[in-house]
C-alpha cells in the first residue's frame, strides 16, 4: 500500500486515466465495429472520416500506438474499398 501522500495521488491519477482510457479505447472499437459490418458502400464511406479522426485521436493520446493505429485505419479502409 502506498505511504506518501504523492504515491496516493499517483495511484487516484493512475485510476481516472485506466477509466478514461477504456471508454475511449471501446468506443474506437466499438466505431471500427459498426463501420465493418456496414453493407452500403455510399454509408460507410460517410462513416470512414469520422472512424479515422477517432482512430488518430486514440493514438494521439497515446491509448493505442501510432502503428496499430495506421494498421486499423489502413484495414478499416480496405474494408470499405471492398464494397459493392
Amino acid at each position: 500500500m502506498a505511504n506518501s501522500a504523492s504515491a496516493k495521488k499517483r495511484i487516484r491519477q493512475a485510476e481516472k486515466n485506466r477509466v478514461s482510457n477504456k471508454y475511449y479505447h471501446k468506443t474506437m472499437r466499438n466505431a471500427i465495429r459498426e463501420i465493418n459490418s456496414l453493407e452500403d458502400k455510399k454509408a460507410a464511406e460517410d462513416a470512414l472520416p469520422k472512424v479515422v479522426s477517432l482512430i488518430d485521436r486514440v493514438a494521439k493520446r497515446n491509448i493505442i500506438h501510432k502503428n496499430k493505429a495506421a494498421n486499423l485505419k489502413s484495414s478499416v479502409s480496405k474494408n470499405v474499398a471492398s464494397l459493392k
